[in-house]
């Protein structure tokens, strides 16, 4: 099975005065392509950390990551954006959608995106995204016409229209009631086995987590679960 990513050792230390905090402490971690996987530990373990290094947003302190092949660390600041616009899809508690355009909007603006503003994207692909997500009726509506579990939805939808390598979720269902939570979790699920989307997850919630193929358990810094994940 191919590797999609491949962190090794990874450090993150921030300093705050003259004082060292670390955040990671030798962190390695394997995701083979079409894995579902969370990521779950105490508030301050560093999961967030890891998610956003993985992500390309942070850099770190020492250690390297590749992802599909092409080593994140070693880019520089232009090229590890164009891997971000390229390879990585994000889903953050706070959905941010641009106001002005619509459920549609917001996804052509990804494929443009990720296309590098060349071409008008794959209307069939967002059709059967939004149908998936069951928000297809919605694809005309703006933000502030959607609950906040459709947006979410919509947020999940240009995370996964360009088809990235990786999906990083960060508490995706963090502002979410329960059954807004569970129709985001089920559509991840399905996401993950209908496209063999490669997907890891931050949650502290353990029904969340529970829908994942696999589970890896941070403390103080570090995996700590042994294997560096729980198999479900």
């Amino acid at each position: 099975m191919k590797t999609i990513l491949q962190a090794e050792d990874l450090e993150k230390i921030y300093h705050v005065g003259s004082v060292d905090v670390p955040a990671l402490r030798g962190v390695s971690l394997d995701v083979a392509e079409g894995e579902f996987l969370a990521i779950m530990g105490p508030s301050g373990c560093g999961k967030s950390t890891l998610l956003h290094l993985l992500g390309g947003l942070l850099t770190p302190t020492r250690g390297r990551i590749v992802i599909d092949g092409e080593d994140l660390t070693a880019a520089s600041d232009a090229k590890r954006t164009d891997m971000r616009r390229r390879k990585i899809g994000f889903v953050f508690q706070r959905f941010n959608l641009f106001p002005t355009l619509t459920a549609e909007g917001n996804l052509r603006l990804a494929e443009r995106i990720h296309a590098g503003n060349s071409g008008s994207g794959d209307a069939e692909r967002r059709r059967e995204v939004l149908r998936l997500l069951q928000i297809e009726s919605k694809m005309h509506h703006k933000p502030s016409e959607l609950s906040g579990g459709e947006q979410q939805r919509v947020a999940l939808a240009r995370a996964v229209v360009t088809r990235p390598a990786l999906v990083l979720a960060d508490e995706p269902t963090g502002n979410l009631d329960s059954e807004n939570s569970a129709i985001v979790l089920n559509m991840f699920q399905e996401m993950n086995y209908r496209f063999n989307q490669t997907i890891i997850m931050i949650t502290h919630n353990p029904e969340a987590a529970a829908m994942c193929r696999r589970i890896v358990q941070m403390r103080d810094g570090q995996i700590v679960a042994p294997g560096g994940g729980i198999q479900l």
